[in-house]
C-alpha cells in the first residue's frame, strides 16, 4: 500500500474545509481533480472517508478515525524536517504544555513572550491547574511536575531543584512564640496542603524526622497555603521559589532552618514515552532549563 503526503494533506484540509473544490483550490487542483484524488486514496486504504452531497462533504466514521492518524503522520514529518533545520525560525506548530498553577504563574507564563518571538512559527497552549493532568490521555506534548516522580513510563528530564522548608509571618512568630525543635511544632498551628498533616524532615546531617502536626486549616491549593502563612495564621511547608520575594522583604522567614522538608523535590519536564521528542519539545525543554538558571530559589 502506497499513499502520499500530497493526498493525505488534501483529505485533512477537505476535512476542515468541506468542500472539496475550495481544498482542491489551495493545492492547486480543480474541483474534479481532487475528487479524484481522494477517490483513489479511499481505494489504496479500502474505505470511504467522506459523505458526499452535492453540497457539501462530511467526514465518514473511518473518516474521522483515518483524519486522527493522518494529521499525525503529517505532524511527525514537519518535525522530521524540522529536526534537520538549523534555524529555530523553521520549528512550526502547536506545543500544548500543562503545569502546576502556581509554578506556571511564576514561572513559565512570564519566559512565554520571550520563547514565542524566538520561535514565531510555534503556538503555545499552556494549562495550569493544580491537578495532576493525564498528559497521554489528554494529547499533551509535555508536562512541568516538581517533586518526587511516581514511577510511570513518561520520559523525564530533570530542568532545576525545588528545595522545600518551613516558613511563618513574624507576626505569627512574635504572638505564639518560635518553635526551637521538632517538638515545638505539635503547639503550633501548620498550615496543611491537601490536609497532609506528616511532616517529615531531614536534619542536616541526613537523619529523617517524622512530625505529626495540627491545624485549622489545609488547602489543595498552594498559593492559599502562602496567603494563609502571610495573613500569620500559621507556619506552612513551602517551596523556596514560591516565595522567594517575600523571604527577601522578610514578610515570611524561615522556621526551624536547619531542617529541610523530606523528600527533596525537583522539576522535571515529562513527555508521553511513545515518542522522540518533538522539536517543539525539545526547543521549550532547552529554553526552560536556561531561564530556571537564572533563578536562584531553582538553583540552590
Amino acid at each position: 500500500m502506497s499513499v502520499d503526503l500530497k493526498s493525505l494533506e488534501l483529505f485533512v484540509r477537505v476535512a476542515a474545509l468541506g468542500a472539496i473544490g475550495k481544498a482542491g483550490a489551495e493545492f492547486g487542483l480543480s474541483a474534479t481533480a481532487a475528487t479524484q484524488r481522494l477517490q483513489t486514496l479511499e481505494a489504496t486504504i479500502g474505505t470511504q472517508l467522506f459523505h458526499r452531497t452535492t453540497r457539501a462533504v462530511s467526514l465518514s466514521t473511518d473518516g474521522e478515525i483515518f483524519l486522527a492518524h493522518a494529521k499525525r503522520i503529517l505532524g511527525d514529518v514537519e518535525e522530521a524536517l524540522a529536526d534537520i533545520r538549523p534555524d529555530p525560525h523553521d520549528i512550526k506548530g502547536e506545543l500544548r504544555i500543562a503545569c502546576s498553577a502556581s509554578f506556571g504563574r511564576l514561572h513559565i507564563a512570564p519566559h512565554v513572550t520571550e520563547f514565542l518571538e524566538c520561535h514565531p512559527g510555534v503556538s503555545l497552549q499552556l494549562a495550569m491547574s493544580d491537578s495532576v493532568i493525564d498528559i497521554v490521555e489528554q494529547g499533551f506534548d509535555m508536562a512541568i511536575r516538581i517533586g518526587a516522580l511516581a514511577p510511570s513510563t513518561l520520559k523525564a528530564r530533570k530542568l532545576a531543584v525545588s528545595p522545600r522548608g518551613l516558613v511563618a509571618a513574624p507576626g505569627y512568630l512574635d504572638k505564639h512564640g518560635v518553635p526551637s525543635t521538632l517538638d515545638d511544632l505539635k503547639g503550633h498551628n501548620c498550615l496543611a496542603r491537601e490536609d497532609m498533616r506528616t511532616w517529615s524532615l531531614a536534619a542536616s546531617d541526613g537523619t529523617l524526622h517524622d512530625v505529626r502536626t495540627s491545624g485549622n486549616f489545609s488547602s489543595t491549593s498552594a498559593e492559599a497555603i502562602t496567603e494563609a502563612a502571610l495573613s500569620g495564621l500559621g507556619i506552612a511547608r513551602k517551596c523556596t521559589w514560591e516565595i522567594a520575594d517575600h523571604l527577601a522583604a522578610g514578610t515570611l522567614v524561615p522556621v526551624l532552618d536547619t531542617y529541610t522538608v523530606s523528600p527533596f523535590w525537583q522539576v522535571f519536564a515529562v513527555r508521553p514515552p511513545s515518542r522522540l521528542p518533538s522539536a517543539r519539545v525539545r526547543a521549550f525543554t532547552d529554553f526552560l532549563e536556561r531561564c530556571f538558571r537564572k533563578v536562584p530559589a531553582l538553583c540552590s
